[in-house]
Order: structure tokens, then sequence, then C-alpha cells
């Protein structure tokens, strides 16, 4: 009871912070805590029932365990392993390789502590799940919100269209950016369906192996589908996401535009683009577009370590703090 009880103060925050900004980063965290409390409150609750329900309930913690300790990071490194065949080495593309080897490496080390039990063995090996578990809610909190906010807000009645550049190949769009682009025609033939002209804003700079700005090709990719050349605007100093949305926000600025605006990026990256707008101060949501299956582990992945550079203090400081207080409880 105490559990269920616990669950409805997070949950009220989860919903009060959702209602007044959907791009509160906060907001995955307080739904992260009121799944924890969910989950704890089913759990004592089918275990004070006893019968079917406790063990029903330990069946699925060993298969959660088994699936975390051995189906997930056997699944992660696969991914590796296909994302370097199809998109090349690169520290991008190890993310998922890197992330299935370290589970595996708390697994083992695990299984070490319970075959040479002792007061400093148990303290490194505790603090070290204790990490483990931190960094594993955060990212599940940050997976699930980001879910829950691609599939929540407005998707109609908008006066300018923002999508995001990503890398040409040569002069080419490739199809991550390809999606983006007509995830952004997509909602630019609504507009102009229900009457209205929403203008089409492509940013993107040239990057060092690009024949093009990426704006550049991101135009001449629209004017191919036969969007009007003055309805677009070019934005091609940007390298980063920040700079996209400041940069696009100031040039619509600078056209008088006070209307509704919405960026398109693709579906992994859209919590980050809204936390990003958000502390940039603009009034603009994120929609994102569809993502081949085989990219998003890695992409998820970079994603949260680019949302946990953003707090690195207030994280380092947390996870201390909890690995401070079980080291004094287990050497005391």
């Amino acid at each position: 009871m105490i559990f269920g009880i616990a669950a409805l103060v997070p949950a009220l925050f989860f919903v009060v912070g959702v209602i007044r900004d959907r791009r509160r980063l906060g907001n995955a965290v307080w739904l992260g805590v009121t799944l924890v409390f969910l989950v704890l409150w089913l759990v004592f609750r089918a275990s004070a029932q006893g019968g079917w329900s406790a063990v029903v309930v330990g069946y699925v913690i060993v298969a959660v365990l088994l699936g975390l300790g051995f189906v997930l990071p056997s699944a992660l490194i696969a991914n590796g392993v296909l994302m370097l065949r199809r998109e090349g080495l690169g520290l991008a593309n190890l993310l998922s390789l890197l992330a299935g080897l370290a589970i595996f490496g708390v697994v083992f080390a695990f299984g070490f502590a319970t075959a040479h039990t002792g007061p400093v063995v148990d303290a490194v090996i505790g603090s070290l799940l204790i990490v483990a578990a931190y960094v594993a809610f955060l990212f599940v909190s940050l997976l699930l919100y980001s879910i829950v906010y691609g599939s929540i807000g407005r998707r109609t009645g908008f006066d300018a269209i923002v999508v995001l550049g990503a890398g040409l190949i040569g002069d080419r769009v490739p199809p991550l950016l390809a999606s983006r682009l007509d995830r952004g025609l997509h909602l630019y033939h609504r507009e102009v369906d229900a009457g209205r002209t929403p203008l089409l804003v492509v940013s993107g700079g040239q990057g060092p192996d690009e024949q093009v700005s990426e704006a550049a090709a991101m135009r001449a990719y629209l004017l191919r589908r036969d969007v009007p050349d003055e309805l677009i605007v070019l934005e091609d100093r940007a390298t980063t996401t920040e700079e996209n949305l400041k940069y696009s926000a100031r040039l619509l600025a600078e056209r008088g535009w006070t209307g509704r605006a919405v960026a398109v990026t693709n579906n992994f990256h859209v919590f980050r683009a809204a936390v990003l707008a958000r502390r940039l101060r603009l009034r603009m949501q994120i929609i994102g577009a569809p993502t081949a299956w085989y990219f998003l582990p890695s992409a998820f992945l970079r994603e949260f370590a680019a949302l946990l550079a953003h707090n690195p203090v207030v994280h380092t400081v947390t996870c201390g703090l909890l690995v401070g207080l079980h080291l004094l409880l287990s050497l005391s």
C-alpha cells in the first residue's frame, strides 16, 4: 500500500510538468520514479497474496534478470556489429557494441563477487551495481519519455516548419535526412490543404566532407517536390542542433514572423532537440521522422550521453551520494 501511495507523488509532479511544458527534462525522471514505485507496489502486493501471484511475479523477475543480463547485451553487441558493417567505423557506431560489452562486464563482476565474498569486494561490486542501476534508470526513463513526448502534442496549425540538417553524402541527401524532409513535406501539405502557406526553413551548414551545405541540398530536394522557392528559407551556417534551432529562429524573427513553429528531426533525436529549444526559450515544439530500426540503439545511446552531458554535475553528485552511502553502510 505504501508504495502505491508513494507513486502518486511523482505521478502528480509528472502530470503537472507535462501540462506546464512537455519539454522539461525533469518530466522523464518523474515518470521513471513513478514506474519504480508502481513496480515495487505490484511486487509486494503479489508477495503478500502468495499463491499463483507470487509465482508469476517470481518468474517475471527471473525473466527480466535473464533478459537484462544476457539477452539485452547480446542484442546490443549484434546491433553494434551490424552498425559497423552498414555505417562504417566510428565512435557513434560503436556505442551499442560498447554498451553490450559493459553490461556483460557488470554481470561478470557480480558473478565474481558471489564467489569471492568479503567486505571490500562486496563494497566495490555493490558500488558498481549502484552506478549501473542509476544509469539504467536514467536511460529507461529518458527512453520512455522520449516515446511519450513524440506521441503527444500538436500536429497541425504551424506557420513555419524547420527541418534540422544531417550529414550529406557528397551533395546527396541520404535516407536519414530524406526522412526528415519527407516528414516536413507531409506537415507542409497538411497546412496547405488547411488553407495556410507555412514557411519551410532548411537548416544545416557545410561539413568538411560535403560538396555543398546541407541547407542547399535540402532546398534542392524540396524544389524537386514542387515546393515554391519563395517559401523555402535557407539557414546554412549551423553545425550543431543548438545552432540549427537558434539560427532558424533568428531568420524567422528577421522576416517578422511571430506565429507557431515546429522543428522536424528523427524520432530518436526529438526529446533532446525539445530540451534544447526550451533552454533557448524558443516557442517551438519538435516532431520526429521514422528511422531505420538498426540505427535506433546506437542513436538513442548517443542522445542519452548528450543529455547527461548537459547536467554532469547533478548526475555526478547524485551517483556519488548513492555510492558513498552504500560504502558507509557496507564497511561500517
